[in-house]
């Protein structure tokens, strides 16, 4: 992949590190131009007490679009993750094929769903239509909840090789190339992904240490952090490792802070990311 502008479509959480409060500084610390379009402006995530705001943006993206257009604006890269209804699916598989480069790439974080369930306010077919954008993608960053939703299947918290590998080809029967299945684990105390081929069907696994800790928005800094590596030429399998350190080391750099609830102090991490590019 050359080093030209990406687009990210994601929503915006005024406060919380995450969405494109991490995508933004993750990827241009990569050496990326990272453009943006904002899907939803949010006070806060939603984990924070209830009473944060939330302004829907669908109205926004056909405009945008056709200024770009008259502008001949173009990407090499169009990255999504949290899409706020199904008209918005909609509305980016045309920003896709209107914006996106002949031999660029589309990558997709069907951010939508964990721990088994659904984020509130998914409808529950929600599923359905996030696996349409996965159909048209050439990576996919998944966690196991989102590929079971998306799949049909059973979603379980114990399982054995044989259920991952059944996921995957499932998931490579949506239409995507390759698949990173986020959120593995084989043995209590490793956690990591599975780098799936969906031509070759070819399954490769990296792990990290399972550390002691559950952290907001690390789905986010995970997925941005590979959509730089990758646009750095780096190949999936890579990319996808380059950001599962990476990642490991942002909620390091947290851990002994109890107040710092809400996402990971990525930006202390940079230089290591970085440097794991040159």
């Amino acid at each position: 992949m050359s080093k030209e502008k990406i687009l990210t479509v994601q929503d915006i959480s005024c406060v919380g590190q995450c969405s494109l409060t991490v995508a933004l500084p993750v990827i241009s610390a990569c050496g990326i131009e990272t453009c943006v379009l904002p899907t939803a402006v949010l006070s806060t995530h939603t984990a924070f007490k209830p009473g944060w705001t939330f302004r829907d943006l669908t109205c926004d993206i056909q405009p945008i679009s056709e200024h770009w257009s008259k502008e001949n604006i173009t990407f090499k890269a169009i990255y999504t993750g949290y899409l706020g209804s199904r008209e918005q699916v909609d509305l980016i598989l045309k920003l896709i094929d209107r914006h996106l480069e002949k031999d660029g790439a589309t990558i997709v974080d069907p951010a939508m769903a964990d721990g088994g369930v659904l984020y509130k306010g998914f409808p529950e077919d929600f599923p359905k239509d996030m696996a349409r954008l996965c159909a048209v993608a050439d990576v996919i960053l998944p966690n196991i909840t989102e590929a079971c939703l998306m799949t049909g299947t059973a979603f379980r918290t114990e399982y054995d090789e044989k259920y991952i590998l059944d996921l995957l080809s499932k998931l490579s029967e949506l239409g995507c190339k390759k698949v990173v299945l986020t959120g593995v684990s084989f043995d209590p105390k490793k956690l990591g992904v599975a780098v799936y081929d969906c031509k070759s069907k070819k399954v490769e696994y990296y792990f990290n240490d399972k550390l002691p800790r559950m952290s907001h928005g690390t789905g986010d800094v995970y997925a941005s952090a590979f959509v730089g590596a990758y646009m750095n030429g780096k190949s999936v399998y890579e990319s996808a490792s380059i950001a599962a350190d990476f990642t490991v080391r942002t909620i390091e750099a947290t851990m002994d802070d109890e107040s710092h609830w809400y996402g990971v102090k990525f930006e202390k991490e940079l230089p290591y990311l970085i440097d794991r590019l040159k």
